[in-house]
């Protein structure tokens, strides 16, 4: 008994440092990839905790492997954004300009009940109210509301918009994603050329539904 007492220990020890060492996202925000090394690492802390002739080892060694796997494979999506949709997948747009994307929802396998259960996690009961929605890559659907339906601001006072879809990504870390809204490829080139950037020196670039260019460079880290 006081065997598996101490071998509890060490390993409750060892899933805290490994979820400790792997993020602090929450169950719900895990990453495909994610989720599933979190589930083996239950499994094999589970396993070699109740089994007394399982050595220590056998255990610790996997765990250690995983959370190991798990940091490189994110320091590796952190550097290339092909790797990181291959891993994690791209957040997907189910409704725009109000209009919902059936298409969308059945290559997601998402029913209405689905999406309508997500909105009013967000306290959205209406999904006429609802100018925009994503599901993101955690599976979780983010909702922008139109105009008349957001909570009053004062600049929402001063300048009241008309519904439109919020600003889209159209350059992501240096990868230029395409062409959004009322720009195209080349108007988007010409901006940048105009304040003398280059896709590569931007962090991130968004367009509203006016066309507006939002730009944010790429900080140097020394």
């Amino acid at each position: 008994m006081l065997i598996v007492f101490i071998r509890g220990i060490i390993l409750y020890a060892l899933v805290i440092f490994a979820v400790r060492l792997m993020g602090k996202r929450q169950l719900g925000e895990l990453a495909p990839s994610e989720l599933v090394i979190t589930i083996l690492i239950s499994n094999i802390a589970t396993l070699a905790m109740e089994d007394v002739s399982v050595p220590l080892i056998t255990g610790t060694v996997p765990i250690l492997t995983l959370v190991s796997l798990d940091v490189l494979s994110g320091y590796v999506c952190l550097k290339s954004r092909k790797i990181r949709h291959m891993i994690s997948g791209r957040p997907k747009v189910i409704i725009s300009d109000g209009v919902i994307d059936q298409k969308m929802l059945r290559s997601l396998r998402y029913t209405v009940d689905d999406l309508m259960s997500a909105l009013r996690t967000q306290s959205i009961f209406d999904i006429s109210q609802v100018q925009y929605a994503v599901v993101e890559t955690t599976g979780a659907v983010s909702a922008y509301l139109k105009p008349e339906f957001q909570p009053m601001t004062p600049s929402a006072v001063k300048s009241p918009d008309q519904s439109s879809d919020p600003p889209k990504t159209v350059i992501s870390d240096g990868d230029f994603i395409g062409p959004a809204g009322k720009l195209s490829r080349d108007e988007i080139l010409k901006e940048l050329k105009r304040k003398h950037l280059e896709p590569g020196d931007v962090f991130l670039c968004t367009v509203d539904a006016d066309g507006k260019l939002k730009i944010t460079e790429k900080r140097s880290d020394k």
